[in-house]
């Protein structure tokens, strides 16, 4: 199963949202741990397709929006890469097991009702 449906957004890609749970106390650190992503991977995040991205957190939740041309394909690019790898097992320590993904989602993926461009 793919990302839900994007609402129309004059070509501009899909916008995609999904959510994460960080483990007690540790959204501090987290913060922290972005405030000098890796180049390589930020260079990773535009050649895989990613337009804009941001992170929400409130307390242990994250939300993280992206635009994208295709979510599915351009996250297979992504996992493929071992800067991704390096990265993943560098993020690891902050996260909570991922719960409510729905057969064939990476990510708890939330559904755009409104967009106000």
């Amino acid at each position: 199963m793919t990302a839900p449906a994007p609402i129309a957004n004059a070509g501009l890609g899909q916008r995609v949202a999904f959510m994460l749970h960080l483990r007690p106390g540790m959204g501090p650190a987290y913060d922290q741990s972005h405030l000098q992503v890796w180049p390589e991977m930020l260079a990773l995040l535009k050649r895989a397709g990613i337009e804009e991205y941001s992170i929400f957190r409130r307390d242990e939740l994250l939300i993280l929006t992206m635009r994208v041309a295709n979510f599915d394909a351009t996250w297979a690019i992504i996992e493929a890469d071992p800067i991704n790898t390096r990265w993943q097992q560098a993020m690891e320590p902050y996260f909570l097991p991922n719960t409510g993904v729905r057969p064939g989602e990476r990510f708890p993926m939330l559904q755009e009702v409104f967009y106000l461009p």
